[in-house]
């Protein structure tokens, strides 16, 4: 209950003023005159004043309100190690009966920093934040943190904390822990395929002296290099980019002898694999309605650098027009398929014929070109099925259909095959799913004998539309008809030219998310999908081993044809490893080197100066011996320092609420009219003396 006086005057402040002003010099005329009776009228000018000013008498009746202390109990994968989870929850249990002895204090427990798979480090001044945020800051007692010291969002001002009261910070964990970490310096990003990136990196010993490490290289789990370091010094790594899409370089050093734990002995860095250009050799044959069909798609795509030469004038139509006056470039086929073959990511034929342009050596150059990596596509028409096919050269020994020598005449719908289902290529290709497919017809087909590759698209009678094959290191694709272009024209509704003539080169140039067999592993928002590409028609369980190295099984149930899919919640920032015995996958859950496993021993010193300027402390849970040793807590009304050698304090607010109030005016009714009249009598029968 609290007791006040009020005004709430009855004229405007300026005539109050000018009331009281006059009053004053008036009291103070008669005081200097020393007129008699001056003291009573001005006790009169006085309640006339006062009146004016209209005062009150108030009562409040406050019912106080509890203090608040917040308990941030620090959850993250960091604590997992050594007795630290151990000790937080003694010293939880501790608090919890230490705190409720306190009258007026309300105790508020707050977990935080637990592993989602997208947060970065540990943040606790996030979650108490949160938890005070419906409190008032002239309620909050203080906050106390039990934690490794590992925190990463301490403000860097005390203003933005939000209240003034005391923040103490108890630390788990033990004072001689060792470690050893990987620590990156320089990283790239991006690397062009076929090049090298620069890595640099070095190894620290925390707790311990430095001592030479063994450090190991991979790349997609393959070791590239193993060497000694010597902690502190910084060490370069050259990195092959090989393939396009992310490389993941995992760089681990040895244990060290009782380190606290081997998790950050490992860093990881993902570098995207860029191709430069890829580099596209077009040689088109004999004149046709469809010759434009391939170069259009492959000028359209920025990425492709296209080099295009149309066979105009074979050898056999010689007219005797003189050289010099020929508008013609002369076919360079020395620097092309001898010199400069192996600059090509991919060489397309599309209806050539020998026609002794090519000699036969540079033939076998091209099927030298593919066994080494490279890739070849035939889109073939009456030309494969001829005298002078592309068969009848030492392509033979690397194309995977032989021409029987007819060429089937009527119209037909392309339709998937059932390996073509599967494959990444043809399976789901717009208008697929109906039975005629929902494209045009074509009315072409060269047939063959026999089909050595995989055929993806059937023509009529089930004969081989399109057939693909590997051959060493390369790839080959044979498409046994020149009617694509009715597609891209738009005949009786077109086709999925484009995504299918896409779909076919880049497999060719063996982009990676093309592969028919492939693991892959993928982040989505907190879950890690498991996918499995096969062309099989059952798949073997799948083996995750997490950053913490537990290992986990997955059964992938059935999805899209060849496609076979599971999921797991990703609960542990880090490199995620799986396996199914054949392929293997690598993905990197959150950030690539937390910030929650760069640092793991135990300190005072990330929240020590922070809490000291709140007037709190960060001290050490445990004792000598290891055992909790929980300080005494005081309460304490206004301070400047709310710790001591084995006490903390918490600063007890006076807060309070309203609950009713009463007023009673001074110049209302009876007694306002008494006081007047009171003092108007005073002075009358002083002036009548």
């Amino acid at each position: 209950m609290g007791f006040g006086i009020n005004f709430a005057p009855l004229v405007p402040a300026y005539v109050l003023w000018a009331a009281l002003a006059l009053a004053v010099v008036l009291v103070a005329l008669l005081a200097f005159v020393r007129s008699r009776g001056w003291a009573v009228r001005a006790l009169a000018l006085a309640m006339m004043v006062l009146a004016l000013a209209n005062p009150s008498f108030t009562r409040e009746d406050r019912e106080p309100l509890s203090s608040v202390v917040a308990v941030v109990v620090d959850k993250s994968p960091s604590q997992n190690f050594g007795d630290r989870i151990k000790q937080a929850e003694t010293a939880r249990a501790m608090l919890a009966e230490r705190l409720g002895r306190i009258p007026g204090l309300d105790v508020r427990f707050v977990e935080a920093g637990e592993a989602d798979g997208e947060t970065d480090g540990t943040r606790l001044f996030s979650a108490l934040n949160a938890s005070l945020a419906d409190v008032p800051p002239d309620r909050v007692a203080g906050a106390i943190m039990l934690t490794d010291g590992r925190v990463h969002d301490v403000p860097a001002e005390i203003a933005a904390l939000g209240f003034n009261a005391p923040v103490h910070a108890l630390i788990t964990g033990a004072r001689n822990e060792r470690d050893r970490r990987v620590v990156l310096v320089t990283t790239p990003r991006f690397g062009i395929v076929g090049q090298s990136q620069t890595i640099v990196y070095r190894v620290e010993d925390q707790g311990a002296p430095p001592s030479p490490a063994e450090v190991t290289i991979r790349r997609d789990g393959e070791v590239l290099d193993r060497r000694r370091v010597t902690p502190g010094n910084t060490v370069n790594a050259q990195i092959p980019i090989p393939h396009a899409g992310p490389n993941i370089v995992e760089i681990e050093a040895a244990p060290l002898d009782g380190e606290l734990t081997p998790v950050n002995n490992r860093a990881v860095v993902s570098i995207d694999g860029v191709r430069d250009k890829l580099r596209v050799l077009l040689v088109s044959g004999e004149p046709h309605a469809g010759e434009r069909t391939w170069r259009n798609l492959l000028k359209s795509d920025a990425s492709v650098d296209l080099v295009h030469f149309t066979i105009l004038r074979p050898p056999e139509k010689q007219d005797g027009t003189p050289i010099n006056e020929l508008s013609l470039i002369a076919f360079p086929t020395r620097e092309l398929f001898q010199q400069k073959i192996k600059d090509f990511h991919l060489i397309i034929f599309d209806r050539y014929a020998r026609q002794g342009v090519l000699p036969i050596i540079y033939f076998d150059n091209i099927a030298r070109y593919v066994r080494e990596g490279g890739a070849v596509l035939i889109a073939a028409g009456p030309d494969y099925a001829s005298q002078t096919s592309l068969w009848r050269t030492p392509l033979e020994q690397i194309l995977p259909a032989e021409p029987s020598g007819r060429t089937v005449e009527m119209p037909f719908h392309a339709q998937l095959s059932e390996p073509g289902k599967r494959h990444p290529v043809t399976r789901g290709l717009a208008g697929s799913d109906t039975n005629p497919p929902h494209w045009s017809r074509w009315f072409r087909l060269v047939d063959t004998r026999s089909a050595n590759g995989t055929t993806v698209i059937d023509g009529p009678d089930k004969k081989p539309l399109l057939v693909l094959s590997r051959e060493g290191e390369g790839r080959v694709g044979l498409l046994l008809s020149d009617h694509i272009w009715l597609w891209a024209r738009g005949f009786e509704g077109g086709g999925p030219h484009l995504d299918l003539m896409r779909r076919l080169s880049h497999w060719l140039m063996k982009q990676p998310d093309l592969e028919e067999e492939a693991l892959r592993l993928i982040v989505r928002g907190r879950d890690l999908l498991i996918e499995r590409q096969t062309m099989a028609d059952s798949v073997s369980e799948v083996t995750l081993t997490l950053p913490s190295g537990v290992t986990r099984s997955v059964t992938l149930a059935a999805g899209d044809p060849g496609l076979w899919r599971g999921s797991i919640r990703a609960t542990e920032l880090g490199l995620w490893r799986a396996t199914d015995g054949k392929l293997n996958a690598l993905v990197n859950v959150g950030p690539p080197n937390p910030r929650e496993f760069a640092e793991v021993t135990s300190t005072t010193e990330a929240l020590g100066p922070f809490a000291a300027a709140t007037g709190g402390d960060a001290r050490r849970l445990a004792d000598t011996s290891g055992a909790v040793a929980l300080p005494r807590i005081v309460a304490m009304r206004s301070s400047d320092t709310y710790r001591g050698d084995d006490w903390i304090g918490l600063k007890m607010r006076d807060a309070s609420v309203v609950r009713g109030i009463g007023v009673l005016p001074m110049f209302a009714g009876l007694l306002g009219l008494l006081l007047l009249v009171g003092a108007l009598a005073a002075t009358w029968m002083r002036e009548g003396r």
